[in-house]
């Protein structure tokens, strides 16, 4: 008996033409990755002749395999390349290091070779960091092991001290990490004097610029040190997916030190197949944006990224110019570079609430990032914000974006914050009052979890196309800001799972 092959109802099996059509169709549901009007997730150089570059350079590798560059020794040459470009503009001509798949597996290898070269056992040791570094340090520590111990930042101008970090390092420390800048505020750490506090502890100091390194070396304005340059600096990861235009898949960590370096490379001739050498986590890995990142950086050299830079600049002033005019709004810390957050202003007699904003400025045609209250463990608050990020695009609709601002904050001013779904209000009062312990929630199974989301109008079986529309992402914020931490997360992993798996 002939087992019988199973096929999908949409299968277009020998219709090229019919595939390529189905998806177009469904990337036109998709928010613009170009022209400025999505202000997160992507970075637009504008430069329509650098875009066919780099889809020409990511097929010319398409089906090549960096697991071996020995065989394929056109990785190899490119990431030479791109080493030898990183570690000019990151201020160290003697850096070593390796091209990941981005910015969280650059910042998962720099906490495994600290804690590899320190000679820390697997499963134990802490890595120090600002509460607004990214969560792909939680990610390493708990993929390996450690404790992230979150330092508090000054909420009023979201940076970290040298002495709140000084007095969160302990014992088993093996790593401290500062951010250039922050993702969530554009806040710049004082990476000049974690340096020296790294010295003086003789510990090993990650600059997370995955954010911001393709920037900040060309940003016209005068800046504290923060790059390979400043002592104490062992480690740096910058993104090339993100300000070096690259596609999603490419990011860089450097290493002043070899040994460190090498640390971060897992090896093994211990099985009966072939040697196993891999400097990154993936095995088999695409070359596709190691390649675009090349051929971007050749393209561009250190003049091309200036220019670019200067665009990025001229866009970013008069945005942050009109929150500080807006009445009801503020900027929130002191943000430097291409990123800063937008926030309620209390002291205003109508503050006007982020979220609410963010929402009308999306009716225009512009889509914003919501951010949620975020408690420190001092129990100071970093505030509920709006996150903009500021691209070359940008320039060319700063001014219909000014305008957006000023009208939606116009349109919302006074309007309360948003309420969580009934559903989820019932679940926060209930964890409140004690009928309910964070333990239980975490304990319904997923199935039961998916139906509380349906409940609250958090539908994961929503069409994919339809989800940006059909999302209030105000009262999404606003249930993560009632609920327990560890119970949104685990909402949200159902959300995302049940929406991404057919029904």
């Amino acid at each position: 008996m002939t087992p019988s092959t199973p096929s999908s109802p949409t299968s277009l099996r020998g219709n090229a033409a019919g595939v390529l059509s189905t998806l177009a169709d469904l990337r036109a549901t998709d928010s613009p990755t170009h022209g400025g009007e999505i202000l997160s997730y992507v970075y637009d150089s504008g430069i329509a002749e650098l875009d066919a570059l780099v889809a020409n350079a990511a097929e010319l590798v398409r089906p090549v395999n960096g697991l071996d560059p020995t065989v394929f020794g056109s990785v190899a040459a490119l990431e030479r390349d791109l080493i030898a470009f990183t570690r000019t503009v990151f201020g160290d001509p003697t850096a070593v290091g390796s091209v990941t798949s981005g910015g969280t597996e650059s910042c998962i290898l720099a906490v495994k070779a600290a804690r590899d070269h320190a000679g820390v056992h697997p499963g134990t040791g802490s890595i120090v960091l600002p509460s607004t570094a990214h969560a792909a340090f939680d990610k390493a520590a708990r993929l390996l092991g450690a404790t992230p111990i979150r330092v508090p930042v000054d909420p009023s101008k979201s940076q970290v001290t040298a002495a709140a970090m000084a007095a969160a390092l302990r014992d088993d420390t093996f790593l401290i990490v500062a951010s250039a800048p922050d993702y969530p505020t554009g806040g710049l750490d004082p990476i000049g004097e974690l340096g020296a506090l790294a010295l003086m502890h003789d510990l090993p100091l990650h600059v997370d610029a995955c954010l911001g390194g393709f920037v900040l070396p060309w940003w016209p304005e005068p800046l504290p040190e923060w790059d390979l340059r400043v002592p104490g600096v062992t480690s740096l990861s910058a993104d090339f997916h993100k300000y070096g235009y690259a596609p999603k898949g490419a990011s860089i960590i450097l290493h002043t030190d070899r040994d460190r370096h090498r640390a971060g490379y897992f090896a093994t001739t211990d099985w009966p197949g072939y040697p196993i050498v891999n400097p990154t986590l993936l095995g088999s890995r695409t070359a596709s944006g190691l390649a675009a990142a090349w051929a971007i950086t050749q393209y561009l050299g250190h003049e091309g990224f200036r220019d670019l830079v200067a665009d990025i600049y001229r866009a970013t002033g008069p945005l942050r110019a009109v929150v500080e005019e807006i009445d009801g709004l503020r900027l929130v810390g002191s943000p430097i570079g291409p990123v800063f957050a937008v926030a309620a202003d209390l002291e205003s007699a109508s503050p006007v609430d982020p979220h609410r904003w963010a929402g009308a400025v999306a009716e225009a045609g512009f889509t914003l990032q919501a951010q949620p209250r975020f408690t420190q463990t001092d129990g100071t608050d970093l505030p509920s914000s709006t996150h903009l990020t500021v691209t070359p695009v940008t320039a060319a609709v700063v001014d219909r974006l000014v305008e957006t601002m000023r009208t939606a904050a116009d349109a919302v001013r006074g309007m309360p914050a948003a309420d969580p779904p009934a559903a989820l209000a019932d679940l926060a009062g209930a964890l409140n009052d004690g009928v309910l312990s964070v333990d239980d929630a975490l304990a319904i199974g997923s199935e039961a979890t998916e139906q509380v989301l349906i409940g609250a109008g958090i539908d994961p079986r929503v069409a994919p196309g339809d989800a940006s529309d059909s999302l209030d992402m105000a009262a999404v914020v606003a249930a993560i800001e009632t609920l327990p931490r560890p119970v949104t997360a685990k909402m949200l992993t159902e959300f995302l799972a049940a929406f991404t798996n057919p029904g």
